[in-house]
């Protein structure tokens, strides 16, 4: 019998220069619109992409765009849906761990976000920066929006020290090691920036082109602000605490544990001088109160360095189709 010819390997596809991650969410009208403007500045730029576009649980016939999209540029186009509605956090999760290219650049599917920023993005990122995050420096936005946002943005910088304009720009730029190190969960995309400062990424910021609305109406709305305040609590603590919890739980412990320790070795001293009574003393109730607060705060410390010890599971999430 013959011998046979062993047959090589195939060679895996090599990895596009860019991938772009579309969030979205019941925009069918923008989303032809949008691929052509992303496919002409790449063909500009003689580069190669993928865009990946992560339907989140759209009501309309963006799927269906998607489809047709899908089957006319096979090799440029991967599509997600999720069987519902889960939140941008979990589309920019999903859709960072679909991107194959080098590079990554996020944006919004309703057309705000100009493709010709693309570019310009890299360019800022340069060899000095891993993410390079949009300043929409002039807006199309309702005073509605951009009043809290500015508000937002300024309380944000000033508690993670991370000096931008506008974390909530939709418009980024990443090296693929960022995305493929930073989890998002939750509604923290939001702090992606904080995220990836702290995990020791070099972040700056680049003004872009913000342009108004053309279809359909905002998926936003206040309520967003106010969760953005919790998120950003859960931010400063999950990054800053999440290793040593008894550093935050246990200084603030120890500081109602010396306050109420001292005001009651105040009063037990004048008592013992015969100076006052106890029994109609109702600060020394509260001493007693601050001791009790900072021994739990100590102990709730101690709980969370037993916890951090063990990793957190990673979150799933339904999806529905893949196109590939």
């Amino acid at each position: 019998m013959p011998p046979t010819r062993s047959s090589k390997p195939a060679k895996a596809p090599k990895a596009p220069f860019l991938s772009v991650v579309v969030p979205l969410y019941n925009e069918e009208e923008s989303l032809p619109e949008l691929f052509q403007a992303i496919a002409g500045v790449m063909k500009r730029m003689g580069k190669s992409f993928e865009v990946v576009f992560v339907d989140d649980g759209s009501t309309d016939h963006s799927f269906k765009v998607l489809k047709e999209l899908h089957a006319a540029h096979s090799k440029e186009v991967k599509v997600i849906r999720f069987r519902r509605n889960f939140g941008k956090s979990a589309a920019l999760s999903v859709g960072f761990k679909e991107a194959q290219g080098e590079f990554v650049v996020t944006m919004d599917a309703d057309l705000q976000d100009d493709p010709e920023e693309i570019p310009g993005l890299l360019g800022a990122m340069g060899d000095s920066f891993d993410l390079v995050s949009g300043w929409k420096k002039k807006r199309y936005d309702p005073i509605s929006k951009t009043i809290p946002s500015r508000f937002f943005n300024y309380v944000t910088a000033k508690m993670t020290g991370i000096k931008l304009h506008d974390f909530n720009c939709g418009l980024k730029a990443y090296r693929s090691e960022v995305v493929k190190t930073v989890t998002v969960h939750g509604e923290l995309h939001r702090y992606i920036p904080a995220l990836a400062h702290w995990a020791g990424f070099r972040v700056t910021e680049k003004p872009v082109k913000h342009r108004a609305r053309k279809y359909g109406v905002t998926k936003f709305g206040l309520s967003r602000f106010l969760n953005g305040f919790l998120d950003l609590m859960t931010v400063v603590f999950t990054t800053r605490y999440i290793r040593r919890p008894l550093h935050l739980f246990g200084v603030w412990g120890m500081v109602a544990f010396i306050v109420g320790a001292l005001i009651d070795g105040y009063l037990s001293i004048e008592w013992f001088a015969g100076r006052t009574s106890l029994s109609n003393r109702p600060l020394f109730i509260v001493g007693i109160l601050f001791m009790i607060v900072g021994i739990q705060f100590v102990s709730i410390g101690l709980l969370g360095e037993m916890i951090s010890r063990h990793e957190r599971d990673e979150e799933t999430y339904s999806i529905r189709d893949v196109l590939r």
